[in-house]
């Protein structure tokens, strides 16, 4: 009887506060179907009594041990890029970085959260109206969300933040990338809705610890779809208010996993079943109400 060797492969997540992430898990499980022996190690600030200013120590360690990549998050994503040999495309264009791959002594940093949404939209919504939408939040996830959309090939988007002037920022930045879009700040946002034809939710409003709507519930209307980030829990207060109001709703389950989806694919050079992870991203949230954020 021949022994099968499983392949050894080493990845892991840095950011703080990440104890309840469900990114080790899948990783884990694909690579196992995949023939890998997977170590996903938790790298959390917050536990170490760490701060972002051991980004260099880490990747150092992180190198040094043999990993293959990293995925990086709050409050990471911006900090980690001056520590890294190159970006791809849309990590520069986004600013941000959510997966670095490390090979051959050198750091490469992507963005595969803008993906993720793009695909789970994709898949989730399909045949959605791309002639308007407004966005709430304009956070880091709100510039990933954006950036989706929009190379989805929306027309017009409309941005919407507490901060009016974060979301200035984000109608200059993106206008730059899509000049055939027209993007704007607002801050009248009963108005925004009313000739829009979605809604992307991109603030953790809705998190269990973060409990509440981020519109009035009446500004939602039959013909709106609507794409929300948050997936502790799946079902959020504003997806309750969207289904009860008849609109095409988008959990943000799938922009979770189809982000790890792309970071296996950088991390492995294996094309994942994104099939499998989705049905296992399911087995792990099933009734899950966690009170802490996974990302």
């Amino acid at each position: 009887m021949v022994e099968t060797r499983l392949k050894p492969l080493k990845a892991g997540l840095i950011g703080a506060g990440i104890q309840a992430s469900l990114t080790p898990a899948m990783h884990m499980q694909e690579g196992a179907a995949q023939g890998f022996a997977y170590d996903y190690q938790l790298i959390d600030l917050n536990q170490r009594g760490l701060t972002p200013d051991s980004l260099p120590d880490l990747l150092n360690q992180a190198e040094q041990q043999g990993l293959s990549g990293l995925n990086i998050t709050h409050p990471c994503k911006q900090l980690v890029i001056p520590y890294l040999d190159e970006l791809s495309d849309e990590a520069r264009a986004l600013g941000a970085v959510n997966t670095v791959v490390l090979k051959n002594g050198r750091r490469y940093g992507h963005n595969t959260d803008w993906w993720g949404f793009a695909e789970s939209f994709r898949r989730g919504l399909p045949g959605a109206a791309l002639d308007a939408a407004v966005q709430i939040g304009a956070g880091g996830a709100g510039v990933a969300t954006a950036y989706a959309i929009l190379s989805l090939g929306l027309k017009r988007l409309t941005v919407f933040d507490i901060e009016p002037e974060r979301a200035a920022q984000l109608a200059e930045a993106m206008s730059a990338l899509f000049p055939e879009a027209a993007i704007s700040a607002c801050g009248d946002l009963a108005t925004a809705m009313q000739t829009a034809s979605g809604l992307i939710h991109a603030t953790p409003t809705g998190m269990a610890k973060y409990p509440g709507i981020p519109l009035p519930p009446d500004l939602l209307a039959a013909h709106h779809w609507v794409a929300e980030i948050v997936y502790f829990p799946l079902e959020t207060e504003l997806l309750k208010a969207a289904r009860q109001r008849g609109c095409r709703v988008l959990n943000g389950g799938g922009m979770a996993v189809f982000q790890a989806v792309g970071a296996f694919r950088l991390f492995t050079g294996q094309e994942p079943d994104a099939v499998r992870m989705m049905h296992h991203f399911d087995s792990l949230t099933s009734g899950n109400l966690s009170t802490e954020d996974p990302r």
